[in-house]
């Protein structure tokens, strides 16, 4: 049995997620939430800027801009280290929110001092929009915190234990200041999840003793990378190949899987104390024999344990012709939850009696109002209501958190050692300590061996940092 036709399971997109879920973007909950007078600008129209405008910032630029529909706003400005990139971001969403896009040239951006620029062309209290590699993500928000901008900011906001100190005190910063701001961590925005993580936590299926998390499918995205082709420098490959450079995304397995550890950890309604875990390579060239030189693994098998002792097992794998399974269950002292169906957060929800997901074991199964199905936009219609209404808003330090314990995961397969929670947070090792400095003409923050490879880890020999 094909286990992904069986139960509907593909590589959900966000792109992917917009064209099949439904296009109802507001109820009648939302038409209350009117805007409230004297925001920001006279007009009361919110401005944003997009830092970062591949896949996902144009996503989470066009999620930004359906909010229209609890008061004006508008794109004014972008910034991409790519032209080509740029470019292609500003056509589709010229094309699908005409009426909403004011970026002339001008205020188009490229290098990596367009961030600033972009954001140059906001008033405290607008929003911008951080979709780069998350590798920049605190030398980014640093400014924005210094502009009095509302940020929103993809996943993962951190990859290594200094990172992640950075961007919690910058967190704490931005909640003095009273700004409001978001983390691509959707699936705390799913309504099914929302209500499934109050039953549980209200004890419907007993202890949870174990958990379990698959995101399991070919190579995606720049997952796997072939040495630098000639006409473009060695740093500019490696923010293109982003997935590929832990110094730049954390690699495969923060970028692909922080969703899934997320939302259990969620369900858990705590953080794992420690984690071991098993990874490999098994191929190391592509069909047409061209060595990678990445540094991920394309199996991993995590066991995170909480502090009461009960576990989360977490596998991921990224290889061809493999049974394929994406989704997510918790099992408890008086039953079962199917958490995420299919996907990061694939409604419906359910709980069951016994241990088996079948419908003959159902008890309660999520429902979902239409205009409410869509995790995506309910995070930036979230963001935009407490933007609006002055509430309190800060998703920092759940963001920051949540990027570490995957880190965690990841350390403890790269290492082949157990990690905990506090090894990770307080280790020295930063993969980019002077990203804030990069530029054009600058080295890369990973270069490459006397053999002609980038090092990758080595699980037993390697043991105090991942490479």
């Amino acid at each position: 049995m094909n286990l992904l036709e069986n139960s509907g399971l593909g590589h959900t997109t966000r792109r992917e997620f917009l064209k099949t879920s439904t296009k109802a973007v507001a109820g009648a909950a939302l038409v209350s939430a009117l805007a409230r007078p004297g925001y920001a600008a006279e007009n009361n129209t919110i401005q944003v800027a997009l830092v970062g405008c591949g896949g996902r910032g144009t996503g989470a630029a066009g999620d930004a801009l359906d909010t229209r529909t609890i008061g004006p706003i508008k794109l004014v400005a972008m910034a991409d280290v790519f032209e080509n990139r740029l470019k292609s971001s500003y056509a589709e969403i010229s094309k699908n929110y005409p009426q909403q896009v004011d970026v002339p040239e001008d205020r188009r951006f490229v290098g990596f001092d367009a961030y600033k620029k972009a954001m140059d062309c906001l008033k405290p209290g607008d929003v911008v929009i951080f979709a780069t590699p998350p590798g920049f993500r605190w030398v980014h928000f640093t400014y924005a915190i210094e502009k009095g901008l509302n940020v929103f900011m993809e996943k993962p906001v951190t990859v290594d234990g200094p990172t992640t100190r950075r961007m919690l005190k910058l967190g704490e910063e931005a909640q003095k200041k009273n700004l409001k701001v978001g983390v691509g961590l959707m699936s705390r925005h799913s309504r099914a999840f929302q209500e499934l993580a109050k039953r549980i936590h209200d004890g419907e299926i007993g202890d949870l003793i174990l958990q379990r998390g698959y995101r399991m499918h070919g190579p995606v995205g720049s997952f796997a990378s072939p040495p630098k082709p000639p006409g473009i420098s060695e740093l500019m490959y490696q923010i293109q190949r982003f997935h590929s450079f832990l110094w730049a995304s954390g690699g495969n397995y923060s970028d692909f899987y922080i969703h899934v550890i997320d939302h259990q950890c969620w369900m858990k309604n705590a953080w794992p104390v420690k984690a071991q875990a098993l990874g490999g390579r098994h191929y190391r060239t592509s069909s047409e024999g061209v060595t990678f030189l990445d540094q991920n693994f394309d199996v991993y098998a995590v066991e995170y344990t909480f502090a009461d002792g009960s576990t989360f097992m977490f596998d991921g794998r990224c290889m061809t012709g493999c049974s394929e399974i994406y989704s997510s269950f918790a099992h408890g002292s008086k039953g079962m939850a199917v958490v995420s169906k299919s996907g990061d957060c694939g409604a419906p929800s359910s709980i069951h009696k016994g241990q088996n997901p079948e419908r003959s074991n159902l008890l309660w199964e999520s429902k979902v109002e239409a205009g409410e199905q869509n995790p995506y936009k309910n995070e930036w219609r979230d963001l935009v209501d407490a933007i609006r209404n002055d509430k309190p808003y800060n998703e920092v330090k759940r963001g920051a958190e949540a990027s570490l314990v995957t880190s965690m995961g990841r350390m403890a397969a790269h290492t082949g050692k157990i990690v905990t929670f506090d090894e990770i947070l307080n280790s020295k090792h930063e993969f980019a300590p002077e990203v804030d400095k990069l530029a054009m003409d600058r080295p890369a923050p990973l270069l490459l061996g006397p053999d002609g490879k980038y090092p990758v880890p080595q699980p037993g020999i390697i043991t105090d940092r991942e490479y």
